[in-house]
């Protein structure tokens, strides 16, 4: 059904190579996340995969067959875009059935369609209404519902979320991850924003410079990243990363410690330093400590922790969870 390949796809916009060359298997029914900082290829390559974007060279095949040079309107594919361009003068109802009406479907099949949909994405009560009388969740909500009544062979979510505030963003990543779990439809979804690609994929693609640095579930990026730019991206907080005497102690050129794999004492450890900032989140606080002769070091501990600006503390890592690299980045197994 919803199978996506790409073999050795490339994009050049005049002498600049978007996407140098990449290649990627997407399964019928993952929940695939292309992340990565700005201007890393995570959208061209969505749009090289709808078809909005011509292919400089390679080949794409969606459910088996050639689409590289299939139109976007033939490859089976409905898009979310940022923007949620619905029609203001149309009612949810017209806006949702608008595709349909436009391929010519019979208005029992569209009445059907439409009241599917809407009924997967709570808004059967909403139907006659404007998008000006929706708040912003609802609207992004219509626009999946203009994608789901054309059951697509997969979808596409263009940072479907950048419009929206913080409470609403929780909110509709878990709506989307519950649509997955209901349609059970191959999505492919582009953010910077590296925890909604933990919280929502079966699998991720790490891009930097328009190349895959990457690929796997949320899980084995945290635990296993390949080199430093996925250790360093991956993680909320970042990971800290000491190079020189300390590193080599443990034979890397660089080590990583998560903040969270960081023991803190006012007594005695490895690395003794002083509390700057304390982020209190009520059930964990993230300390920022300034470690003689290593840095600043980020320290997960719970809430409780006593512990003011100015303190002197102790850090001492885990040395199983320590993430080791060599002098080109890359991780030490």
């Amino acid at each position: 059904m919803g199978s996506i390949t790409l073999k050795n796809v490339s994009k050049v916009f005049g002498a600049h190579a978007v996407i140098p060359s990449i290649d990627l298997d997407i399964n019928d029914g993952e929940f695939v996340v292309f992340v990565g900082p700005s201007g890393c290829g995570k959208s061209t390559l969505l749009r090289l995969i709808a078809g909005l974007e011509d292919v400089s060279d390679g080949e794409i095949v969606i459910d088996g067959k050639k689409a590289t040079d299939l139109p976007p309107a033939r490859r089976g594919l409905s898009m979310v875009f940022q923007s949620y361009a619905l029609y203001p003068h149309m009612s949810v109802r017209s806006n949702i059935a608008f595709p349909l009406k436009m391929a010519g479907e019979d208005k029992a099949v569209i009445d059907k369609k439409v009241a599917d949909a809407a009924r997967v994405l709570n808004l059967t009560d909403y139907l006659d209404r404007k998008p000006r009388q929706l708040s912003g969740g609802q609207r992004q909500r219509v626009a999946i519902g203009r994608a789901i009544v054309r059951q697509p062979e997969a979808f596409l979510f263009d940072e479907p979320l950048s419009n929206l505030d913080a409470a609403l963003r929780v909110n509709m990543r878990l709506e989307i991850s519950q649509l997955h779990q209901q349609l059970k439809t191959t999505m492919v979804y582009v953010t910077h924003d590296q925890v909604e690609a933990m919280t929502m994929a079966d699998k991720i693609v790490v891009l930097n410079r328009g190349r895959i640095e990457q690929v796997g579930s949320p899980l084995d990026l945290y635990h296993k990243p390949d080199n430093l730019f996925v250790a360093g991206f991956i993680g909320s907080p970042k990971m800290n990363f000491i190079s020189g005497a300390p590193a080599a102690t443990y034979q890397a050129h660089t080590i990583g410690i998560r903040p969270e794999h960081l023991v803190l004492s006012k007594d005695q450890g490895t690395w003794r330093g002083t509390v700057g900032v304390a982020e209190h989140l009520g059930s964990d606080t993230f300390l920022h400590v300034n470690a003689d002769s290593i840095g600043t070091l980020t320290a997960r501990v719970s809430g409780d922790f006593a512990v003011t600006h100015g303190d002197q503390v102790f850090l001492t890592p885990d040395v199983q969870r320590l993430h080791k690299f060599d002098e080109k980045g890359l991780a030490i197994r």
